[in-house]
């Protein structure tokens, strides 16, 4: 009897220890889940590095004097976007060019161009066989010959893209909201198996792909000079309306020396991205890259470096003290012995022009001589 006793009492003490341990889990629960205003907050370290503001940045690209050579142009259009970010925001990115650059194709796509359609022949022939099949990537069928497939892509799959093309472009207002929804996913599926499979009927897609990657394409007329008065009319418009604090130019035309000194006496940032030789653009710039280092990432890294000069720069801008003696002047009052003499001097001079003007006020046969003033003294 007393064991059982025993037993019930420390049963008892259990379940009361248990009470109070969940009573204050709860009010601890309510305390900071209905006072949020009162929890402790964890300062941010990182929060005056995400306050500040960063350099709005604008890119310009000159692509009848540079075009991307080494690398296809999506991925050369990528690399100097990530180029740019490092020296701020980038929220420009506008390049221009005449037809004719659109039209042509380097040396190199030719080439390759001309080897495929080699291969494309012994494989009709039976002389070669591939190794892995060619997969569709829109519908995912197998062809064991790369002319086959392109066949096969063009005679389905390029004939639906043109029917929905049409049936977009011929509907209006929510339909047409409505059918670029519906046929958004299989459209991009498309465009990005077209890219790899057929051939562009002129040039090598260079706006395309510059597209792709997010930069905005003028096209300007067949004329000599063309692209480089439009890009420099546009840099200009963009510093008269301050929308830029950052501007790189990727160009190795001397033509825009002016628009680069311009930037520079209205206080922004220049870049140029150029050859590897120290042309006339480079001297006038704050920073200069050649093409290789933009490909290869060195400018991304040497870019911490420049953002740092330009930042210790603006910082003794603000430091710099100029003297201004007439404010000085008001501010403290300050008066030396110069300003004395000058002011005595400044007094004498109109004491003389008063009298003047008070002889001036008489008539001439009022004036008095020499003789009356003689006689009188």
């Amino acid at each position: 009897m007393v064991s059982l006793v025993r037993i019930c009492l420390s049963d008892t003490r259990i379940y009361s220890s248990t009470i109070r341990t969940l009573t204050a889990a709860v009010t601890i629960f309510r305390h900071y889940h209905f006072n949020k205003s009162q929890t402790p907050k964890i300062p941010d370290p990182f929060a005056s590095f995400q306050s500040t503001g960063r350099n709005i940045v604008a890119v310009f690209w000159d692509l009848d004097n540079k075009p991307p050579r080494s690398v296809s142009p999506f991925d050369a259009a990528i690399r100097l976007k990530k180029a740019a970010e490092s020296f701020g925001a980038v929220r420009y990115k506008i390049a221009y060019a005449n037809q004719h650059s659109f039209d042509y194709v380097p040396p190199e796509i030719k080439e390759h161009r001309r080897d495929t359609r080699k291969l494309n022949q012994l494989e009709n022939k039976g002389v070669v066989k591939p190794v892995e099949p060619y997969i569709c990537r829109v519908c995912g069928r197998k062809f064991y010959s790369n002319e086959k497939l392109i066949n096969h892509f063009k005679q389905i799959h390029e004939r639906e893209h043109q029917k929905r093309v049409s049936q977009i472009e011929s509907a209006k207002g929510s339909q047409r909201v409505k059918l670029v929804g519906k046929y958004s996913m299989k459209m991009e599926k498309y465009n990005n198996a077209a890219r790899d499979i057929l051939t562009p009927k002129v040039g090598y897609g260079l706006g395309d792909e510059l597209k792709r990657a997010g930069y905005c394409v003028n096209v300007v007329l067949n004329k000599p000079q063309a692209a480089d008065v439009a890009l420099r009319n546009h840099m200009v418009d963009m510093m008269d309306r301050r929308q830029m604090e950052c501007l790189i130019l990727v160009s190795d035309d001397s033509d825009f020396v002016e628009v680069i000194k311009e930037a520079r006496l209205r206080c922004l940032k220049t870049v140029v991205v150029g050859g590897s030789n120290d042309g006339a653009l480079k001297r006038v710039s704050d920073a200069a890259f050649s093409w290789e280092e933009i490909i290869m990432g060195k400018a991304k890294k040497e870019a911490v470096s420049v953002v740092g000069r330009w930042k210790d720069r603006d910082i003794l801008k603000r430091l710099e003290w100029t003297y201004n003696y007439e404010r000085e002047r008001k501010l403290y009052g300050l008066c030396s012995e110069d300003d004395d003499q000058n002011d005595d001097l400044n007094a004498a001079s109109n004491l003389v022009s008063d009298e003047v003007k008070t002889d001036q006020s008489r008539a001439w046969w009022k004036l008095e001589s020499d003789s009356d003033s003689a006689a009188s003294s």
